[in-house]
């Protein structure tokens, strides 16, 4: 049974908030038991401090453990302020009233993290892909979800690049688990492309994958899908039940308020990133969420001065690749195919859509800029424009959308697509999609090696 409320305008009050967690965990059931809840860290807009108290409130209690793991994927371990932080507690109160709740990092740098469940096979992943891929994947994934009665996902849900909607059993894979699937569930949405895969309802293949993969952990799972409304911190929509349920009435609702349209495109975008986001690896986002409304030829400006990292663990594989359009690596794929799949699709992602081939090169169609505190040499070097951040003030930036040029505040997180009466060629608009078996550009149809 599905426990629901949402809103489309405004927020929901705290007190619904209560009361619909309190109905959803009244089971007597739960009592007795160990609850681990997974978590996003520090890059994700989200209420994660009402809901730990919240959670605290409802099982602290009546549980044997109510301990938390923060879904990293491949990011930084967050320190103890910085959980602190995340979970809206001093650190007092972690050695007082939440003395019994243990918070973990993901430390999926590590072997011993992880506890294989299993392997889907080539043939499963070949019709799962609509044929893009055809290899057998391991199925690993963080041992202490063995260690629990119950697993909780807690996060919330927004357009996302690779798998079309993120949240749900996102929080197991990439989250909490091991390498393979990351990098095959990245490779396959690289495949597919950004730009034709974010805000995409529905299942898409890389949403099927990532099911397929949690169907093989065997403890029980809960989703606290949370949809948080524009421009502020606070729940539009709360949905708990089973991740797969919740996360689907989550992402109708995110597709609802996560996408603003526009009607034609343009030249210029300048993408302003929070301190959230402390790499580009992170900041990328700033490209991902706006190049669906950059005109062939615009330019992407990703402004963070307090940047100065490309990826801060996977920085030294982008220095040997750079960043370059998916059919740059696809058509010279002896060269790259030993490279791990996640990071090729961070790569081609941020470089945007374009082509290559052996006589004209490579040709990406829209220019993407860091003003950032990556110095010019090495923006050169990793194959990405340069300006100087201080020759930007983002305010002279604003109310220009006549000039064809586009402030964005905080970006990250809101999509922006193009309406039906703006979309040009190459440019996707409302309920398209492209996933068929394979993807058409510039007149090539690409398959991804076996």
């Amino acid at each position: 049974m599905m426990y629901s409320l949402d809103i489309t305008h405004g927020t929901l009050a705290d007190e619904q908030v209560s009361e619909l967690v309190h109905a959803a965990l009244a089971d007597p059931q739960l009592d007795g038991k160990r609850i681990l809840v997974l978590i996003p860290d520090g890059t994700r807009t989200a209420p994660i401090p009402q809901m730990f108290r919240l959670l605290h409130q409802e099982l602290g209690k009546r549980v044997a453990a109510l301990d938390y793991l923060i879904a990293l994927g491949t990011h930084n371990p967050m320190s103890k302020a910085q959980i602190n932080r995340l979970v809206g507690v001093t650190a007092q109160e972690r050695e007082t009233t939440f003395k019994k709740v243990q918070i973990f990092n993901h430390l999926w740098h590590l072997p011993d993290t992880f506890i294989d469940c299993g392997v889907i096979p080539s043939a499963e992943i070949a019709e799962i892909s609509n044929g893009m891929l055809n290899q057998a994947v391991e199925v690993r994934v963080n041992k202490l979800v063995t260690e629990y009665d119950l697993i909780m996902i807690c996060g919330p849900v927004f357009p996302h690049e690779v798998v079309g909607f993120s949240g749900g059993n996102k929080y197991f894979f990439p989250g909490i688990g091991g390498q393979e699937v990351i990098d095959l569930s990245h490779w396959l949405g690289a495949l597919i492309t950004c730009y034709d895969i974010i805000g995409t309802p529905g299942i898409t293949p890389v949403r099927r994958l990532i099911n397929r993969a949690a169907s093989l952990i065997p403890t029980p799972k809960l989703c606290l899908a949370m949809v948080v409304a524009p421009g502020t911190n606070q729940l539009a929509g709360l949905y708990i039940d089973k991740p797969e349920t919740a996360w689907e009435a989550a992402a109708k609702l995110s597709a609802k308020l996560h996408i603003k349209y526009v009607d034609q495109p343009f030249k210029q975008v300048l993408s302003v990133m929070p301190q959230m986001y402390d790499d580009i690896w992170t900041a990328a986002k700033g490209m991902y969420k706006l190049e669906p409304v950059v005109a062939d030829g615009g330019e992407v400006i990703i402004y963070a001065p307090h940047i100065t990292e490309f990826s801060y663990t996977h920085g030294e594989i982008l220095a040997q690749i750079g960043y370059h359009v998916r059919d740059y690596f696809l058509k010279q794929w002896d060269k790259f195919q030993d490279y791990p799949g996640g990071v090729l699709a961070h790569s081609t992602h941020l470089k945007g859509m374009g082509t290559f081939d052996a006589i004209k090169g490579e040709q990406a169609r829209i220019r993407v800029t860091l003003a950032t505190g990556i110095s010019p040499e090495r923006c050169a070097a990793h194959n990405l424009n340069y300006r100087d951040p201080a020759t930007i003030e983002p305010q002279e930036w604003a109310n220009r959308e006549d000039e064809g040029i586009l402030l964005v505040p905080k970006a990250g997180e809101i999509l922006y697509r193009l309406t039906g009466r703006g979309r040009g060629e190459g440019s996707r608009g409302q309920g398209e999609q492209a996933l068929s078996p394979y993807v058409e550009h510039s007149g090539t149809w690409v398959q991804a090696p076996p």
